[in-house]
């Protein structure tokens, strides 16, 4: 969706830009100049007429700049994206099997991934320098510059409506957005690879190892056991026939002169 929005607003744009130039001689004054442009923004192509102010000569003119490599590029982008976006859908829903088969499909996607998101950054940065271009050549004050009768003190030119380039802004916003959610979009598939499944499996293996080599090196708890003479109870206490308690260890009655 992101893709179409991005290629849509620039590939469809269509805009304009009209002047008056009031010559001294009335009759001689155009008041209605209507220049149109649209995508893939070949100014120099677009001509226009233009009163001289100078009798019923009138002068041929054309905008300045050519921007089709930019716009052209970006709107490539967006459409392979669109689908490659398309067809990658298709497949995680329908040949889930066959994607991860041999964990060739997960690394193709990470590096497609990859590639797109550079490309989506490149072309909106050309596209953004492009489209200030644009606007510096379709700027109603520079065109009427290249007009000789604006020259000329005794004539007035004025711009009466100027281009809208709403629509090629809200490209350049969704180029970057597309970057941004590509990029993000790298981790994801990230983990569907062999790459981070394998990092993922060499981990608790190391544990593994680590835990074994301290119930090897003499930490086990048995070695506490009875054979170390540890874990046997201690002594405990009896009343003698007099009344005096008496104490046994292990082997017996630690004194009998409490027996007295």
């Amino acid at each position: 969706l992101f893709a179409i929005f991005a290629f849509a607003t620039c590939g469809g744009y269509s805009g304009g830009l009209r002047l008056s130039v009031d010559c001294a001689n009335k009759s001689e004054s155009d008041l209605n100049i209507d220049i149109a442009f649209a995508y893939p923004f070949r100014l120099h192509q677009v001509n226009f007429d233009v009163p001289t102010c100078e009798g019923k000569r009138r002068e041929k003119l054309a905008l300045i700049g050519d921007f089709s490599s930019s716009a052209e590029f970006f709107v490539t982008i967006a459409v392979f994206a669109f689908l490659y976006s398309l067809a990658a859908t298709v497949v995680y829903i329908f040949f889930q099997n066959k994607y991860r088969e041999n964990n060739r499909g997960p690394l193709i996607d990470f590096i497609v991934t990859v590639v797109f998101s550079f490309l989506w950054l490149v072309s909106s940065s050309a596209w953004a320098k492009g489209l200030s271009d644009v606007k510096i050549a379709t700027d109603p004050d520079e065109v009427l510059s290249l007009m000789s009768a604006c020259k000329q003190q005794s004539n007035k030119c004025l711009p009466v409506r100027s281009p809208v380039m709403s629509s090629l802004n809200t490209s350049v916003v969704f180029g970057y957005l597309n970057f941004i959610l590509w990029a993000g979009n790298i981790w994801f598939v990230f983990k569907e690879t062999g790459w981070h499944s394998s990092g993922q499996r060499h981990a608790p293996d190391t544990m593994e190892k680590q835990s074994s080599s301290y119930n090897q090196g003499g930490y086990n708890q048995d070695s506490y056991g009875p054979a170390g003479g540890y874990n046997q109870p201690g002594s405990y206490g009896q009343v003698g026939e007099y009344g005096q308690s008496q104490s046994y260890g292990q082997s017996g009655p630690t004194s009998f002169a409490n027996q007295i």
